[in-house]
């Protein structure tokens, strides 16, 4: 039986299909193949293909652009979440949904905890909530993983945005006051693998290990980078956006350790593969 992966051409999704293809038949369902807010095409397309686990690496990411258009998001990441999760309960497929530290409303001191309130604070959190919300409500064998701070080769992050930036100004200024765990895709997607091989559904936060800022991230995507500009710190009051973000999203991995064996490395060795990794494709490329 084959692993069944929706959005393998984001961010995230590559690194999931080059991952599990190591130990697993792949199939791979890009949205003109599923478009996963289609009950009826969802549930065909799935049974065409029986597979044991679906992967949804599917999802809305525009968090400005969502206090635009909240319907659209909550169509991808809400409604989508609940047509996959109909359709394998009544198909009896596992499924792994990715959610994010944007569920929480930043207002605390210490990492959120995997049932701690879900609270957000802008349009985009709340259409992941939704998927949350129908997910544990329809369909009882699931993975829910929340995640923060996503970076990776395969699409537009924070660290690729730093490095541009950083080769066209003389100046950086970024915000100080916004805490989270950096994770590396490809990091992420391994244990995605390892928490599917161990059959154990529930609730897990996966990052890389390590709590920063952005302004202190940005110093060392700079340094580990050999590029030396001044970075400028700056409050979130300075640096507005549509969306509100939460000043903290650091997730507390309990019980992955628990559950798996060890933690991911920490987001300063992820940050040194993936510079590594960036320089060999742009040396290909």
């Amino acid at each position: 039986m084959p692993i069944a992966i929706t959005g393998p051409n984001g961010l995230l999704g590559r690194e999931v299909a080059k991952v599990f293809k190591k130990e697993y038949d792949v199939v791979e369902l890009p949205h003109d193949i599923l478009d996963i807010t289609n009950l009826n095409q969802v549930r065909e397309v799935l049974s065409s293909y029986m597979p044991t686990v679906l992967l949804n690496c599917a999802a809305y990411t525009a968090v400005d652009k969502a206090e635009e258009e909240p319907k659209k998001a909550n169509l991808v990441n809400g409604l989508g979440v609940r047509n996959l999760a109909l359709a394998c309960r009544d198909l009896s497929i596992a499924l792994v949904h990715i959610s994010t530290d944007y569920v929480f409303n930043g207002n605390t001191d210490t990492p959120w905890r995997i049932f701690d309130v879900r609270d957000p604070i802008n349009a985009y959190g709340y259409s992941k909530y939704l998927g949350e919300r129908y997910l544990e409500t329809v369909n009882p064998k699931y993975f829910l993983v929340r995640t923060s701070w996503l970076f990776g080769i395969s699409g537009p992050n924070f660290v690729s945005t730093i490095l541009r930036a950083a080769l066209k100004q003389t100046e950086l200024r970024v915000v100080n006051d916004q805490f989270g765990c950096p994770t590396y895709a490809l990091d992420l997607a391994c244990f995605l693998l390892k928490l599917v091989k161990t059959g154990a559904c529930g609730v897990y936060h996966v990052t890389n290990q390590g709590i920063t800022n952005w302004y202190d991230f940005a110093k060392e995507i700079l340094r580990q980078a050999g590029i030396n500009i001044p970075v400028v710190a700056v409050s979130s009051d300075e640096y507005t956006r549509p969306a509100k973000r939460p000043k903290n999203s650091a997730l507390d991995p309990f019980p992955l350790k628990e559950t798996v064996g060890i933690l991911p490395p920490s987001w300063q060795d992820a940050l040194s593969r993936f510079l590594t990794e960036a320089r060999i494709k742009e040396c290909l490329d």
